[in-house]
């Protein structure tokens, strides 16, 4: 990035410390730092997001055959080309936009999209060929629609301890079904255990940290095929939340990794490992080796066994944590340390786009940044990739 440092503090962004950088950044639109650098043509070593006053950057998306980059700054969707020029924004978004991936097919975008207050949860669909300009709003301009996710609606208001009393957003509780905080992670792939096939979307839960129950250790992903959400998508009224959606997913997996804080933040299918990334804050529990990376093996299929921590008996569609990486003696987990919870992409042939989220000051204003960096799998410990150019 461009421009000389001045000055740093530190703000708290989630609840945790991030640096404040004070300095001279490009203005949205202008051009990334470098476009060669070891990167394929048409594929830069970086680009720059823009920096924004919203919340911090959630997950990023990259259309390769379009020439477009997306990304999730929480409250506003932005567009841009690959050398950082902004295209559009989709704003007015009052709930917590997710993790984001883009349907090749048809270049649509969709990302996690969560009312918690409302109990609503959704996968917010994007018109991305009608994102044009800078400043379009959720609800009147017509490039958003959102399909209700039932699923995850009942387990996060699931009454677990049986008072009667649903006790809300908060982690401080028996309450949410599998310690489901809502939804972050999502991905099209396909079929868990086969490396082609039927793209399928995937979308992974939220799970709240809490040290003091067992049965919040796995990481819960959802499975749907969207070819038929045409009967259900539909303009979203925040203030009115509808409910149309499909009332069940058409697979529901268990991955068990040990508690993290607040789940899957970004899922990722990866084409040439065939294995499904799944990039998290770290969690805190006692006995688990809280890796921030873990990857779900894409050639093993699903088995049906017991979901551990259960308060009552449970068997569940169980996923199997690749044979790489980091691994824990004591549990048998393996994952990596890594730090692509704020936006990761898988390109193919090895190559991968890493978000990093910054926090910086623009006349006085404090806005959150975002640049993505490539990188390519080299498969070693502690970390899987590095940065090319």
């Amino acid at each position: 990035m461009r421009g000389k440092l001045r000055s740093f503090r530190t703000v708290l962004v989630a609840g945790i410390g991030v640096p404040v950088l004070l300095l001279a950044v490009p203005s949205p639109g202008a051009a990334a730092d470098s476009h060669s650098g070891g990167g394929k043509p048409g594929l830069p070593s970086s680009v720059y997001g823009g920096a924004w006053p919203t919340s911090h950057l959630q997950g990023v998306t990259v259309d390769r055959r379009r020439g477009f980059v997306y990304w999730s700054f929480t409250q506003k969707l932005v567009k841009t080309d690959l050398r950082g020029t902004v295209v559009g924004t989709v704003e007015g978004l009052t709930g917590h936009l997710g993790d984001i991936d883009v349907d090749e097919r048809d270049g649509r975008v969709y990302g996690s999209l969560e009312y918690k207050a409302a109990e609503s949860f959704y996968i917010a669909v994007f018109d991305a060929r009608a994102i044009d300009r800078v400043g379009m709003d959720a609800e009147r301009d017509g490039v958003m629609t959102a399909v209700h996710l039932d699923e995850v609606a009942a387990d996060f208001t699931a009454d677990m301890d049986g008072d009667g009393v649903f006790d809300g957003d908060t982690a401080d509780t028996a309450d949410h079904r599998y310690g489901c905080s809502g939804i972050d992670g999502v991905s099209f792939g396909p079929a868990f255990g086969r490396r082609g096939g039927e793209q399928t979307l995937k979308v992974a839960y939220g799970v709240y940290s809490h040290t003091g129950r067992s049965d919040n250790d796995h990481q819960v992903i959802l499975d749907y095929d969207i070819s038929t959400w045409g009967r259900y998508a539909r303009p979203l009224t925040q203030d009115a939340p509808h409910h149309s959606g499909p009332e069940r997913p058409d697979g529901k997996f268990f991955v068990r990794t040990g508690n993290t804080t607040y789940g899957v933040q970004n899922l990722q299918y990866d084409p040439y490992t065939g294995n499904w990334f799944m990039a998290v804050y770290k969690g805190r529990k006692d006995g688990f080796p809280h890796y921030s990376l873990f990857a779900v093996d894409g050639s093993a299929r699903p088995v049906r066994g017991a979901i551990e921590g259960q308060p009552t008996p449970e068997t569940g569609r169980l996923l199997t944590l690749s044979e790489a990486g980091l691994r824990d003696a004591a549990t048998g987990i393996r994952g990596w340390e890594f730090q692509g919870s704020y936006g990761f992409d898988a390109l193919g042939g090895g190559r991968y786009y890493v978000a990093e989220a910054r926090t910086v000051e623009e006349d006085g204003v404090v806005k959150q940044a975002g640049e993505i960096r490539l990188h390519r799998w080299t498969g070693g410990t502690p970390g899987p990739f590095t940065p090319v150019g």
